[in-house]
């Protein structure tokens, strides 16, 4: 039976340097794997992507665009690898949603409740790893690194909002959250990584 993981995080949070990682420590058990991301993972979502991370527009419009991304990436990716058994990862899924549109923006929780139960109803993650780090290191990190998206350009109590929402998720469903101290070393991280899925398998 197919197994569904998601990767969550500020941005800065250092959730992107593991997924290769976890990728091959799966692929390593002979499992079918799909890697994917969100917005995104498919040639519509990309397109979605795009338009989310670089334009401004309503809080409410930006929600619906990822939902509708969302879908897409569930009825063209996701929902047919685990018909067929396989794995999948994907960096990013419905938490972040919640941590950037209901926290960072202030949307309404009910209403992207309610666009969560039209868009996948019965489907949720078996596993989310949830990179956690102090605000301060995260922008450091994002300092660092390349030209900033919409979203990695906005404030710190944008990002504390952000924060504090996925904190409040992991602590709503303790059965499928992992939180990770990302401010550990890469091999303290992995290490950490190793024995959550060794446990999941």
């Amino acid at each position: 039976m197919g197994k569904f993981i998601t990767f969550e995080g500020i941005d800065g949070a250092g959730k992107s340097t593991h997924i290769a990682f976890v990728s091959d420590y799966i692929k390593q058990r002979g499992v079918d794997l799909v890697s994917s991301r969100e917005p995104g993972g498919t040639p519509l979502g990309e397109k979605l992507r795009e338009i989310v991370l670089h334009e401004k527009m309503h809080l409410e419009t930006e929600a619906l665009l990822v939902f509708a991304s969302r879908r897409e990436h569930l009825a063209q990716v996701i929902e047919p690898a685990l018909a067929r058994g396989a794995w999948v990862i994907s960096d990013r899924f419905t938490d972040s949603t919640f941590a950037y549109q209901g926290g960072g923006r202030g949307m309404s929780l009910a209403k992207l409740d309610a666009l969560e139960q039209w868009v996948h109803p019965a489907l949720q993650p078996d596993l989310t790893l949830l990179f956690d780090v102090p605000l301060d290191v995260a922008r450091a990190r994002l300092d660092a690194t390349r030209e900033l998206d919409k979203f990695e350009q906005e404030k710190s109590d944008f990002f504390a909002a952000t924060r504090t929402e996925y904190l409040r998720r992991a602590a709503e469903f303790p059965q499928r959250f992992r939180v990770i101290d990302s401010t550990q070393s890469i091999a303290e991280i992995q290490q950490q990584i190793a024995a959550i899925l060794d446990a999941f398998f």
